[in-house]
């Protein structure tokens, strides 16, 4: 998603500025050009040279450089960027930019840029649970500016409260969304992922090998592109993605029942979650002890969530995944005309590297009007290219 785009990293001067080389970092593995103007205090924490030899570029410091500026470098800056990210973003540069306050290179450049800009607030607890501080981010908000409000923990200056800079992953999501396509804006997509856990008595359980990955992918595009996203998601490692409502569930009935719970207001519904479909017919209150020789177990289908638990009616969109591992579209094709579903993605879980628990998928789109098969892409290309499908069906 950040492939050729032009991000300027204006980092401030907090202890947060260490986090800045692994910014850079990361946004160059998303194959973005990063651009990194800096103030004189953030000069304290992090050298310039460090983040030039990681990203490559010059690094601006100066407003009145005569080599920087020899060409107007900060109308430059501001002109080349795609998206500017602000972190750390003190309460000084907050407080600037809410008054239009341009006094050094990266004010100035943040004023004069036409890109989208994301602040990550970062500072002691009571500077930023102050009233002046909590206004100018209110007033910023309204103007258009991105928050990213700071995370909740242990702060260097010894306090505990909000004022720690989110880590990395979450602050390029924030740049993903504000380069992102709003098609979604005004959906409520309902996302299942996972698998789902079938207790046999308190210690075992029946389960799969679903990593969670495709789902939570789907759910952090779709929160991406405009979405009021519902992720309902079994036990997996993976954190939730930011800005959605999440419920974690652990057994079938658990999902079918907030499923019901939330579908209501779901416009388009997407069942990713790899649900048991059989569970134990009774559970142990304590842990069995283990017998010599075979043993038997009784199994109960499960509720089939996506057929059963969400309602068919007008203007909602239901898509499921197919996960097989022979005669894989045939399989689809049957499950989706069963299931009356829009949309049907069916992929090859056999594949070492299209399977469970990896970063990548092969998948193939099943619909009414045909079908079209994907090149193996990452996971979170995958979903957005789902997405993309989903929103040229739903319009028509």
């Amino acid at each position: 998603m950040l492939k050729g785009k032009t991000v300027i990293l204006a980092v401030g001067g907090g202890i947060a500025a260490y986090k800045s080389a692994e910014l850079v970092r990361r946004l160059l593995d998303e194959g973005a050009r990063v651009r990194v103007v800096m103030t004189r205090s953030a000069q304290q924490f992090i050298t310039r040279l460090t983040l030039q030899t990681l990203s490559g570029e010059p690094v601006a410091t100066d407003l009145f450089d005569l080599t920087q500026e020899s060409e107007i470098g900060h109308i430059d800056l501001a002109d080349s960027a795609d998206a500017v990210l602000v972190a750390p973003a003190t309460a000084n540069i907050v407080g600037k930019l809410a008054h239009g306050i341009a006094d050094d290179l990266l004010t100035t450049v943040l004023l004069a840029t036409r890109a989208p800009i994301v602040l990550a607030p970062a500072m002691n607890v009571n500077m930023f649970e102050s009233p002046v501080v909590q206004e100018n981010l209110e007033s910023l908000g309204a103007r258009g500016f991105h928050i990213v409000l700071p995370d909740v923990g242990s702060l260097a200056c010894g306090y505990e409260g909000a004022g720690r800079q989110p880590d990395p992953p979450v602050l390029l999501e924030a740049v993903r969304g504000v380069l992102s396509r709003r098609d979604l804006a005004g959906h409520r997509v309902l996302v299942t992922a996972g698998p789902t856990r079938e207790p046999l008595d308190p210690v075992r359980y029946l389960s799969n090998r679903s990593s969670g990955k495709m789902g939570y992918a789907l759910a952090r595009s779709a929160r991406r592109r405009g979405a009021e996203v519902c992720l309902i998601s079994g036990p997996t490692a993976l954190e939730p993605p930011s800005g959605v409502d999440f419920h974690a569930v652990e057994t079938a009935a658990e999902m079918a029942a907030t499923v019901r719970q939330e579908v209501g207001q779901a416009t388009i519904v997407i069942a990713a979650a790899a649900v048991a479909d059989y569970t134990p017919a009774s559970v142990n209150g304590e842990k069995a002890a283990k017998t010599h020789g075979e043993l038997s177990l009784a199994l109960v289908s499960t509720e089939d969530i996506v057929a059963q638990a969400v309602p068919r009616r007008a203007g909602l969109f239901v898509a499921g995944f197919a996960a097989e591992t022979h005669d894989v579209l045939k399989r689809a094709e049957k499950k989706r005309e069963r299931k009356n579903l829009d949309l049907i993605i069916a992929n090859d879980v056999a594949r070492a590297d299209a399977g469970f628990d990896v970063d990548t998928n092969l998948v193939t789109m099943l619909d009414q009007s045909g079908s079209v098969e994907l090149p193996l892409l990452s996971k979170d290309e995958v979903a957005d290219r789902i997405l993309d499908r989903i929103c040229e069906q739903s319009s028509r």
